[in-house]
Formats: structure tokens, C-alpha cells, sequence
């Protein structure tokens, strides 16, 4: 299993932890007893999850221009038509993956283009499938214009647990489809804005994977 960058201090730190409570739990009782067997088996099942979570599986990605793939690993819990305030000032196609613990949290483009646009915004950190946590959670915003001028935005939000999210992207770059966007730590949301005019291919409910379920057509 393949751990993302964006874990290796997290595990470290984790197992040093791990570490002072062993050896804390011994020098206060040096005999071996059942508390010591349980706080062993609740470290190591931490230990595991903190692996588990930061886990980047190798994936082949094949581009398919004209085509939208989802940014993250999640539940879509939410698909409807909104004024997109920030960026784009109009009507757009809204669509939400909800990223939970359990999901793979390495963020990928979800189109070919050019990055017109990356904002960082401070905010609150309401549970993440609320609708009301795309303007008023911590996020990063990032709008890609394919080589047929489409433009998308992708918002990356933190959750009532995730207090760090990581963006890779920079006012000019040239992306492709099904590279790394970005990650977000512990449970967190993506919001995709499509044209109107992009036809959607998955419904609320459905479960998706970064850089392999197509999501629309532009």
C-alpha cells in the first residue's frame, strides 16, 4: 500500500505518540496486564487507520477530453443548478462528493486546461454535506479552462474534522486530467460548478472515484 506525502509527518507524529504511551504505560505498571494488551490494541488500530487514511492507491488514468471526472473519492450528496457568487457570477451546475474518513483523500483534476483561478478562504468548519458549508467552511477555489474554453470550478472545503487542506495548484498551470489537484485531511467535501449545459451522468446517491468516474459531458 502506497502512503501520499501529505501523510508522512501525521504518521510520524502518530507513532512517537504511540511510542510515550507504551512506554508510559509500562513504567507506571511494569507488569504485563489486561489494560496493557487493550491500550496496545487501541494503538495499534489508530496506527492503522492513520495508514489506511493517508493510503494513495495507483490508479490508471486514461484522459478523455470532453469529458468531466470526478475530483474525489466519495458519496454525491448533492446535484442541482446555483449562482455560483465567486468566481463565475451566474447560474452553474453544482455537483458535491461528500469524502468521509473512509475515503481516499487525494483531490485530482478533473479536466485538462489551464488554472485562471486559485483562492484560499478562511471560514467556519461545519459538517461538510451541509450546503451551507461550500461558502462558509475553510475552502480552496480553483477554476480550470479546457483548450475548448470551457471553464469549471473546483472548491475544495474542509469538514467539522478536517483543519487542513492542501492545494498543488498556481494561477497559470497547465493540468491534465487525473493528476493531483490536492489532498484534504479527514472527512471533507468537493464542489464541481459545470456549465448548464454540461450533461450529467450520475445522480445524487452514487458513489465515485477520482480520475475514473465520468461525472458530465461538456
Amino acid at each position: 500500500m502506497r502512503i501520499h506525502k501529505e501523510g508522512y509527518t501525521t504518521i510520524f507524529l502518530t507513532f512517537l505518540a504511540i511510542i510515550t504511551a507504551v512506554i508510559v504505560s509500562n513504567v507506571i505498571e511494569g507488569r504485563q496486564t489486561a489494560y496493557h494488551y487493550v491500550l496496545y490494541g487501541i494503538l495499534t488500530f489508530i496506527f492503522l487507520f492513520i495508514l489506511f487514511f493517508f493510503r494513495s492507491p495507483s490508479r490508471k488514468i486514461v484522459p478523455s477530453p470532453g469529458y468531466v471526472m470526478s475530483a474525489a473519492d466519495g458519496k454525491v450528496v448533492a446535484m442541482e443548478k446555483t449562482t455560483e457568487d465567486e468566481y463565475f457570477q451566474k447560474e452553474m451546475t453544482q455537483i458535491s462528493v461528500f469524502m468521509s474518513p473512509l475515503s481516499v483523500h487525494l483531490n485530482r483534476y478533473p479536466v485538462s486546461g489551464t488554472v485562471d483561478y486559485v483562492k484560499h478562504s478562511q471560514g467556519k468548519y461545519f459538517i461538510a454535506w451541509l450546503p451551507k458549508s461550500s461558502l462558509k467552511n475553510e475552502r480552496n477555489s480553483i477554476v480550470i479552462t479546457t483548450r475548448k474554453q470551457n471553464s469549471i470550478l473546483v472548491r475544495q472545503i474542509a469538514g467539522a474534522v478536517a483543519r487542513r487542506i492542501v492545494s498543488y495548484s498556481s494561477s497559470g498551470d497547465i493540468v491534465k486530467q487525473g493528476e493531483e489537484l490536492g489532498f484534504i485531511k479527514f472527512g471533507s467535501r468537493i464542489d464541481i460548478f459545470l456549465p448548464l449545459d454540461a450533461q450529467i451522468m450520475i445522480k445524487t446517491g452514487d458513489n465515485v472515484k477520482a480520475g475514473k468516474t465520468v461525472i458530465a459531458k461538456l
